[in-house]
């Protein structure tokens, strides 16, 4: 590992059970829960080191809340990836894969997928009562929620085929069901919108579209009436993965430029495909959240001119002097008319945002606030929370201080929608310290500072599991 390498990106070498830091300032009394959250924490296996931030080794972090306290713990997915590192050998993943010639045969077998991997590291979810960590790769693993421990593999009770799948899960509380997507490749590729009911295990078919790539599709949104799924043309080409000297799935990946973005609107309920406008080619990682608005729909996301950050994440990239410098995601607003596929673009905030989100409640509905990582300042990453009514725009910053995912929390029975609070991870890098950082989700003014007992590596998405 090179000097150079950013606190954020070595890996993690303790694994702690039940530790109880000293929290400066006041957490809530309300807040009792659960933040639990996903994302790479080894990043060698002996002397190599994985090509991308994606490969990092799952590491679960659990941040639980009970009366102005916290207790922390932090555990490794004893997956067969894991097992994999520690018997020094390291196997497939997004960017890294030393298989060689052996690839050849297991991509064929898989339709132009290496065989996947159970390295979940990118998110959570609660399904049927378990709790599950989630990749992009059609393998999910069981974890228990107090201890952490890997209770082994999660399996769907169905036979939908996927090859690639949605590692964000949209919970939407109010139809009480999870909405995801699969790719499945072949002579005419296909994504695979499903339903999964609450306290069920049973993906439910809403509808299967023709894929034109197929395209790179990481996150989806509802409405109460919609799914809307968001296609560039960042493709998956099989004939790129037979390459056998390619690093991993990331080589499947192609930018064309010349082709449109598709925006898929998905009726819930009968599957149809109400509308499917095109515009000039855009990436998208995450959306922020979708309603309707009279006749329209309207759907915030982070949009990139290309799909250049996902070369950026790369470690020969981050693997820098100082902190790495990626491209800032734009928060935009689309404005779809189903009935002529007419849709307008604007622009809610002039900054840089990634990692958004909005209260749980607002999911599906019309939300004012959207909340994410400010990323356009050197040397730091911040806070953003923008009225996206009154087009303005709030933020928290310190200098060093790269602030993570924030998690915004509602206090119960609270009737403004920013009555509440918004927790973070964030790594003081001239301090050498990571803390969790709790902050009034109106004013953005810093309540409690819990100091970590390590330093964590940077994660990805994280679920806040209230009391119940």
């Amino acid at each position: 590992m090179a000097e150079s390498t950013p606190l954020g990106f070595q890996s993690a070498t303790t694994e702690y059970d039940d530790y109880r830091p000293p929290v400066e300032g006041t957490i809530p009394a309300w807040l009792s829960g659960t933040l639990i959250r996903n994302g790479p924490g080894r990043f060698t296996v002996g002397d190599r080191r994985v090509n991308h931030w994606f490969d990092g080794l799952a590491m679960l972090r659990r941040y639980a809340f009970d009366d102005g306290a916290v207790r922390y713990a932090n555990r490794f997915l004893r997956s067969d990836a894991y097992a994999d590192a520690e018997a020094g050998q390291l196997t497939g993943q997004f960017g890294t894969d030393t298989r060689g010639w052996r690839r050849v045969l297991d991509t064929l077998r898989s339709f132009g997928l290496p065989e996947p991997t159970d390295n979940a590291n990118v998110h959570v979810a609660r399904i049927d009562g378990e709790y599950v960590a989630l990749t992009e790769a059609p393998r999910r693993v069981a974890f228990d929620p107090e201890t952490l421990a890997t209770r082994g593999e999660f399996t769907f009770d169905d036979d939908l085929t996927e090859h690639i799948t949605a590692a964000h899960l949209v919970d939407d509380p109010h139809h009480e069901e999870l909405i995801g997507f699969a790719t499945q490749f072949g002579i005419q590729p296909q994504y695979h919108v499903y339903r999964v009911p609450r306290d069920s295990r049973r993906r439910e078919l809403i509808t299967s579209i023709d894929a034109r790539g197929p395209a790179y599709i990481h996150d989806c949104s509802v409405t109460d009436r919609h799914v809307l799924l968001v296609e560039s043309p960042l493709t998956l080409s099989v004939w790129r993965a037979l390459n056998p000297f390619s690093e991993g799935a990331i080589d499947m990946l192609g930018w064309e430029p010349e082709q449109p973005t598709r925006l898929l609107v998905v009726d819930r309920e009968s599957g149809e495909l109400v509308a499917e406008p095109t515009f000039a080619a855009t990436f998208c990682f995450h959306h922020v959240n979708a309603f309707r608005d009279g006749g329209e729909i309207v759907l915030d996301l982070i949009e990139f001119p290309d799909s250049d950050i996902v070369g950026a994440l790369s470690m020969a990239e981050l693997d820098s002097e100082g902190f790495p410098d990626v491209p800032d995601g734009r928060l935009m607003r689309y404005r779809i008319d189903p009935a002529t596929a007419a849709l307008d673009r604007t622009r809610l905030y002039a900054g840089g945002m990634e990692l958004p989100r909005v209260p749980r409640s607002a999911v599906g509905r019309r939300h004012r606030y959207a909340y994410g990582q400010a990323t356009d300042r050197d040397g730091a990453t911040g806070l953003v929370k923008v009225d996206c009514q009154a087009g303005t725009a709030q933020e928290w910053w310190e200098e060093s201080v790269y602030l993570e995912e924030p998690i915004p929390i509602q206090r119960p029975d609270g009737d403004a929608p920013d009555d509440g609070v918004v927790v973070a991870t964030a790594l003081d890098a001239t301090q050498e310290q990571t803390s969790l950082l709790v902050f009034d989700a109106e004013t953005l003014t810093l309540q409690a500072r819990v100091a970590l007992p390590h330093v964590e590596p940077f994660g990805f998405h994280g679920r806040f599991f209230p009391d119940e």
